[in-house]
């Protein structure tokens, strides 16, 4: 995905840019690329008043829980394919397995295990501190959508 000649944190600037920047969902959520290995991304989702889904707890939403795996899944994609191509989410298990501290960010961590000639499988959690003590963990599957064949079509009207 990027040149030998750049540095790991030239990289992970580009990353950032790529993943969180230009996606606008995920711009407006605050997410940032934190950390990428071959199949592996770690991103994190900061915490903010607006992101709240009860404000007596005080803790983020499912919702943006949800996103925060969905985008660190997808970029665990990107990490593990040989160059860049278009892919989509296929299916997203969300296991919820605890409350999140109140107002604490959310770190995220995801691995593409498995690449067919079509489909990416991938796993992740998110955690506070401790990526062994998740507050949600995902396994999901990702389309790849221009390999072997040409796109068709163009989204929107």
């Amino acid at each position: 995905m990027s040149g030998p000649s750049r540095s790991r944190d030239e990289q992970l600037e580009l990353y950032d840019q790529g993943f969180t920047q230009a996606v606008p969902h995920n711009r407006a959520l605050g997410l940032r690329f934190v950390d990428f290995a071959d199949g592996e991304a770690t991103i994190v989702l900061p915490f903010a008043d607006h992101l709240v889904g009860n404000p007596e707890r005080g803790v983020l939403h499912g919702g943006a829980v949800t996103s925060l795996l969905d985008a660190t899944c997808g970029a665990a994609v990107f990490m593990k394919l040989q160059s860049p191509e278009p892919i989509a989410t296929l299916d997203l298990r969300i296991d919820y397995l605890k409350r999140g501290e109140p107002r604490r960010d959310l770190r995220c961590k995801a691995h593409c295990y498995k690449v067919t000639r079509h489909v990416a499988f991938v796993r992740g959690v998110a955690y506070h501190d401790d990526e062994s003590d998740p507050i949600a963990a995902a396994s999901g599957s990702f389309i790849i959508q221009g390999r072997g064949r040409p796109i068709v079509g163009k989204a929107g009207p």
